[in-house]
């Protein structure tokens, strides 16, 4: 009975899951974004996980935007499928980055974990408590 009741507060569920996400991504981004180049740099080296060697800098500047920005995004709900689908690619050259170094299954979990949530979210939306009110 008390789970079933809780399904109509399911738009609140949506707005605290963009508020914790949110916050801590911009905690993870933002010391990438203003690292300067010399940080953009050892982000960008990433992109080679996946097959992209060149412009080491400006993937690592891509990924920091889309960490800090795309953190902005989802806490308002604004934009909220193409920052998700941004979150979502740059979870996954994470992942593949961690497993291609050799890392363990733990280390990558959560750019794995986090890039599921946010490839759901793409098909979910950000629920009515959001500048794109649904």
């Amino acid at each position: 009975m008390l789970l079933k009741s809780l399904s109509k507060y399911q738009d609140l569920g949506l707005l605290i899951m963009r508020l914790g996400l949110g916050a801590m991504f911009m905690y993870h981004g933002l010391p990438k974004l203003l690292g300067g180049p010399e940080k953009w740099a050892k982000v960008g080296v990433a992109m080679q996980y996946v097959g992209v060697d060149f412009a080491p800098v400006f993937w690592g500047f891509m990924a920091s935007f889309a960490l800090v920005f795309g953190s902005i995004c989802l806490i308002f709900g604004f934009f909220f499928v193409p920052t998700c689908i941004l979150l979502s690619f740059t979870m996954a050259v994470a992942a593949a980055m961690h497993l291609g170094k050799g890392d363990t299954l733990q280390t990558a979990s959560h750019a794995i974990e986090a890039g599921i949530v946010f490839f759901s979210l793409i098909f979910i939306g950000p629920g009515k408590h959001s500048i794109e009110k649904q």
